[in-house]
């Protein structure tokens, strides 16, 4: 059986879609009980830091590379993959259609010391600080076409095993 027959499939189809496998991070700081997220300054758009990870690249350490090349965050605490999805959704900042399949990992941090960031020239993202209800906010008024539906899973997912762990303390799951 394939694989991917056993995972969610998120978004909506689109014309000419390019695969590229891949994943994202739920990074969770315990001191300030805040979530870690790219914010985009030209729309206010809020981002998992996220990307492809190349097929000889295991895709634990590719996640935590973009999380680190996107945000400077880079002492981990804890990781644990959460869930996996089959995501159609377009890439705004490529401007192309995507499929991909993405896992999603919740990364506790040890601590928030940061390192330099390497961003691609299309990534126009600086790190932020969230709570868990406002960035389904700020998802659910961009998602008329889909492109967060799979974002929303994983958040969703991630918080309750943040809470489960016991260091998601702020988050009301019942109300995201």
């Amino acid at each position: 059986m394939n694989k991917l027959e056993n995972i969610p499939e998120f978004g909506l189809k689109r014309e000419n879609e390019k695969r590229r496998d891949g994943g994202c991070g739920v990074v969770f700081d315990p001191e300030t009980q805040k979530y870690a997220i790219g914010l985009n300054a030209k729309n206010g758009a809020f981002w998992l830091f996220s990307g492809g990870v190349n097929s000889k690249e295991d895709i634990k350490d590719g996640v935590l590379r973009e999380i680190t090349e996107e945000s400077g965050l880079h002492n981990f605490l804890y990781v644990e993959s959460i869930a996996e999805a089959l995501c159609h959704y377009h890439n705004i900042l490529k401007d192309v259609n995507r499929i991909a399949h993405a896992t999603c990992f919740l990364v506790i941090l040890e601590n928030k010391d940061l390192i330099d960031t390497r961003l691609e020239e299309h990534e126009k993202l600086t790190l932020a600080w969230s709570t868990s209800k406002e960035i389904i906010s700020n998802w659910e008024l961009r998602n008329e076409n889909k492109g967060y539906d799979h974002w929303i899973y994983f958040l969703k997912k991630s918080v309750a095993r943040a809470q489960e762990l016991g260091y998601d303390m702020a988050s009301d799951i019942r109300k995201l």
